[in-house]
């Protein structure tokens, strides 16, 4: 094993370079993660289908999900998700390698889906498409026709957090609750078109912004010196128990990727998020901003 691919055993990134080398390994799956919400306006199938890394297939955490469920692109049942993955030719030996083409969005939250369902062997592609595209890669619009494999789950339940998880870590403050929403959508600023959804953010909630993880040109995942400062200024003690919140279960998997990148993994997700916690007429809600530009108490 080269020190490359020992690397890559601990990490959660591979980095473009690695994967150009190795497009053509066996035994290994790509997926193009691509996901936008409604206000981007943009068609992530349709630009699969102009567009992708070579042998990708497209995963729409839409239509892996439990579609029971009202809220969006939820987790879905270890059936649903075995025979997702197993029709994209995974098993539980196949090395998956995801990337997306919207800032790690949904990429993180696919390898955090595969976490959960217990597979190791999952890798998130630093700087996704954007990035591989700056080096000059080749670009397909070729779709592969997979063979089916099986694959076993063994569900990780502490991965993943629900609402009555949430209310529980609210009243006896066990954890440190991170939200990598926007500020404008953290603090309540942004305009909400769902009279469903109430303004504001989980009471206590520390703010680190999704985007703030990754290089704005390369759109790769910044360094880990750079994370554990970026950690520090928002007051997070990475010796005490997180959980990570966002709007809809998706960007809080970036943070969770950035966590492991740097060492602390098994850190849970709130997968209903804001979409179910600001829809509760029992929860609590803050929208306010401390001098120090921190939640109020």
């Amino acid at each position: 094993m080269t020190l490359q691919n020992k690397f890559i055993e601990i990490s959660a990134l591979v980095s473009c370079e690695w994967l150009q080398q190795n497009l053509d390994s066996v035994n290994q799956v790509i997926l193009d993660a691509t996901f936008f919400l409604p206000r981007q306006q943009r068609n992530a199938l349709e630009e699969y289908h102009q567009q992708h890394i070579p042998e990708a297939q497209f995963f729409d955490i839409d239509e892996v999900a439990d579609l029971t469920n009202p809220l969006s692109h939820m987790l879905p049942n270890a059936e649903h998700f075995s025979t997702a993955v197993g029709k994209m030719g995974i098993s539980n030996n196949t090395l998956v390698l995801i990337y997306d083409n919207n800032n790690f969005f949904a990429a993180a939250r696919v390898w955090w889906m595969f976490q959960v369902f217990g597979h190791n062997r999952v890798h998130v592609i630093d700087g996704g498409l954007t990035r591989w595209k700056q080096l000059n890669y080749p670009i397909s619009s070729k779709r592969p026709i997979p063979f089916t494999k099986t694959f076993k789950v063994n569900y990780c339940s502490e991965l993943v957090f629900n609402l009555e998880k949430m209310k529980l870590v609210v009243k006896s403050k066990s954890r440190q609750i991170v939200d990598t929403r926007s500020p404008d959508s953290f603090f309540g600023q942004r305009p909400l078109f769902d009279t469903t959804l109430q303004p504001g953010h989980i009471p206590d909630s520390i703010n680190v912004p999704y985007a703030d993880l990754t290089d704005s040109t390369q759109r790769t995942l910044l360094s880990n010196k750079t994370l554990h400062s970026l950690f520090e200024q928002a007051h997070i003690n990475l010796s005490n128990p997180i959980v990570i919140t966002c709007g809809s279960g998706v960007s809080a998997a970036v943070l969770a990727l950035a966590l492991y990148q740097i060492g602390f993994k098994n850190i849970p997700v709130y997968d209903g998020s804001w979409a179910e916690w600001g829809r509760q007429t029992d929860t609590p809600k803050h929208q306010s901003i401390s001098a120090t530009g921190l939640p109020t108490k």
